[in-house]
């Protein structure tokens, strides 16, 4: 019955994750823990017609071992070829699937300044490869199974074993695997989706003013010709593909320098092996002026200081308290599951295809259009069950949104 499951999950990810085309190069970027899944999901991509399957491996516990012992010099480079490596496999028109299921606390301890090193050389070097999935060039899907790090970060007060069945448990029932046909439920559910795409997009809203007991008090503006976007999205070749798995959310553009007020985090953030718990954020024409963390103080400042477009907002996504994954009661501890459990916003970069023609637009055209530009892209959570959003028109036309939590 497990081996069963699995097979679905695989074929789910192959089949409707990243739509892989026939001839299609598909790129695995997995957690040696998870070389099992790994290689059932390179077995559905030759089934459905790959012509090649590359599989990269990283091992978190040398992750660590290597941060512990670097020098920040030495970690702050990252070779050509692996530059080059992405780019090939971007320029193949490949398409790239991630396994995200890190320890949440694997780094605590580590100087934040090695850790923010490595992940700045690397967005660096691999920069092209990130701004084609962003821009959605390529097809891409990230999708999560349990490790045991992970697994007892959420279930802390069960055995090892007891605690990966339980996230297994979980995860099958979230992506929807337990169904008779997942494909089919996929399917219906990325209807639901649209319609709330439909919806906004009619109201052309100027800005979405948020509110909640936790003191959050933020205006977001969004940026002129603004698309919601949700569910699935359209790879440059003209096919769709699910970025996230699972997704609850309907998301848009922020103007640059029209985000004002303050917003308080709902859900631990896990950023680089550490986990930022209990913050808030205060915007002021766009940018950060000021923050505080009860947990993780010193990776927020490093996320903040990563480039000049990490104090800015890149996303804003609404997600409704009654979904399948906030129900579950369950904290993650990983982002892909909690963004889905909670409205959220993302410092950092912002996605094209949220702009009308944004993915023909250049770099500077997307600047001049309001849109942030930086090297990262951090979702973190900001719903509650008591979160308001007002939508407003330029001619002052308000809309409820969001009431109680849930759509209005």
């Amino acid at each position: 019955m497990f081996n069963d499951l699995l097979l679905k999950y695989a074929r789910l990810a192959v089949i409707k994750g990243i739509n892989l085309q026939k001839n299609g190069l598909l790129i695995i970027n997995s957690p040696i823990d998870c070389s099992e899944f790994a290689r059932m999901i390179s077995n559905e991509a030759y089934k459905a017609g790959a012509s090649d399957v590359v599989i990269n491996y990283n091992d978190e516990k040398f992750t660590k071992i290597r941060l512990t012992n670097s020098s920040i010099e030495t970690l702050s480079f990252t070779p050509d070829f692996e530059r080059d490596r992405y780019d090939y496999y971007v320029k193949k028109g490949a398409a790239f699937l991630t396994i995200s299921a890190s320890d949440p606390d694997i780094l605590k301890g580590i100087d934040s300044k090695k850790i923010s090193a490595v992940q700045k050389s690397r967005r660096t070097a691999l920069k092209n490869y990130f701004e084609a999935v962003t821009a959605n060039k390529n097809s891409w899907c990230i999708v999560s199974i349990p490790t045991e790090g992970w697994a007892k970060k959420v279930f802390s007060e069960v055995s090892s074993k007891e605690a990966i069945e339980k996230l297994w448990d979980s995860i099958f029932t979230v992506m929807r695997i337990k169904e008779n046909d997942p494909i089919e439920a996929w399917n219906k559910h990325i209807n639901v989706l649209h319609q709330k795409v439909t919806e906004l997009n009619a109201h052309k809203f100027e800005y979405l003013h948020f509110t909640n007991s936790l003191g959050t008090d933020l205006k977001v503006e969004l940026v002129e010709n603004h698309i919601w976007c949700g569910g699935e999205d359209t790879a440059e070749a003209g096919f769709k593909f699910i970025a996230n798995m699972p997704t609850e959310e309907v998301y848009t553009t922020p103007k640059l320098d029209g985000v004002n007020g303050i917003v308080f985090s709902s859900k631990p953030l896990s950023y680089c092996g550490n986990i930022i718990n209990n913050f808030s954020l205060t915007f002021k024409d766009g940018k950060v002026i000021d923050y505080t963390a009860e947990t993780g103080l010193d990776i927020l400042k490093q996320l903040l200081d990563t480039d000049e477009g990490s104090k800015s907002l890149g996303e804003v996504a609404l997600v409704p308290y009654n979904s399948p994954i906030s129900n579950s009661n369950i904290i993650f501890y990983n982002t892909l599951y909690d963004e889905n459990a909670s409205c959220h916003l993302a410092l950092g970069s912002s996605y094209p295809s949220c702009i009308k023609n944004g993915e023909n637009m250049t770099k500077e055209e997307l600047l001049k259009a309001k849109a942030n530009d930086s090297l990262t892209h951090v979702d973190f959570m900001i719903g509650t069950k008591d979160t308001n959003i007002l939508g407003v028109k330029k001619d002052g036309t308000q809309i409820q949104i969001f009431k109680d939590g849930n759509w209005a």
